[in-house]
């Protein structure tokens, strides 16, 4: 079952003065019979850098996306629930990004279905459970409190153990060092 998440977001009133514009339960949900047991939840997201913190009071709607904005950044909660192996043989991944808007993104033949990369710098916090997280040749066994600086790898989350894990996420769209010439 998917774990609901408070969101409370901040602003300014007509002279300056901190307000809580919204205090709601957050409501951009992605489930999906090709990923099952893996719940994504968009909390905020930001259209360009330098970040506006002085615009719209939400962010959200429209399609569901994997990569952050062109120049911006995207926060969300993504909960996995413990994998079935055998079930794992039968998933496309491919498909399952395609949702996304990231089929492209998926790494072919790989040793997980959802092995893929993006091109961004993804911040991560393990907030509840245990997940691994797999990488082209190794493996990272991961518990609550442990962070994840992504730097554009291909990877794949992996939870084999018995209980639901809890990630929080900031992808911030990125380019490699040898495209910005």
């Amino acid at each position: 079952m998917a774990t609901s998440i408070r969101r409370v977001v901040t602003g300014h009133d007509e002279n300056g003065r901190a307000i809580c514009v919204s205090d709601s339960q957050a409501s951009d949900i992605l489930q999906r019979p090709n990923r099952p047991g893996v719940t994504l939840t968009n909390l905020w997201k930001c259209e360009t850098t330098p970040a506006e913190y002085d615009g719209d009071e939400e962010t959200l709607g429209g399609p569901f996306i994997l990569h952050p904005p062109k120049e911006g950044s995207i926060f969300r909660v993504v909960e996995f629930e413990p994998e079935d192996p055998e079930v794992m043989k039968t998933l496309d991944g491919k498909a399952a990004f395609a949702e996304m808007g990231a089929a492209g993104n998926i790494v072919e033949n790989a040793r997980h279905p959802f092995m893929h990369r993006t091109d961004s710098v993804d911040y991560a916090v393990v907030l509840t459970g245990e997940i691994v997280m797999l990488l082209d040749d190794s493996e990272v066994q991961l518990k609550a409190g442990d962070v994840v600086v992504q730097r554009g790898t291909n990877h794949a989350w992996s939870n084999q153990g018995t209980e639901s894990c809890l990630i929080a996420f900031v992808l911030v769209d990125a380019v490699a060092k040898l495209d910005q010439t």
